[in-house]
């Protein structure tokens, strides 16, 4: 996954400039149906039921040499009650509406969500590092 520009200044300032810099107590995954790229201007999944879901990750071990942290719990989605589209990207950010984008990159197997199909992430499914 990628850092997202909001994310990389505010820990830029926060480390070497000692600017403080507010953490979420709750972030979310969010489903995209484009890149949300570093600038946050991917479509995000709208309608249908649809809304962002809380990620838990658990505490941060080497995997390949690098310290990576991974969802440790399961994440569905409610039902679609209407099409979602094809959802090819997740961002994670820090809150259920609006706020930042924090981390984002693309699904390894993108989907189309249709009426009635429920999406999720398996146990640790969504990783994330500083590489």
């Amino acid at each position: 996954m990628n850092v997202s520009n909001y994310l990389a200044i505010a820990l830029l300032n926060q480390v070497f400039r000692n600017t403080v810099y507010t953490r979420p107590t709750t972030v979310y995954a969010a489903l995209y149906m484009s890149n949300p790229t570093a600038a946050d201007t991917g479509q995000e999944v709208t309608g249908g039921a649809y809304a962002r879901q809380a990620v838990t990750f658990g505490a941060p071990a080497v995997v390949g040499g690098i310290q990576t942290i991974k969802n440790s719990v399961e994440i569905p989605y409610p039902v679609a009650t209407a099409v979602w589209g094809q959802v090819t990207h997740i961002g994670i950010r820090d809150a259920a509406t609006g706020g930042n984008l924090l981390y984002y990159g693309p699904l390894g197997d993108p989907r189309s969500i249709l009426v009635n199909d429920i999406f999720k992430f398996l146990v640790g499914q969504i990783s994330i590092d500083l590489n």
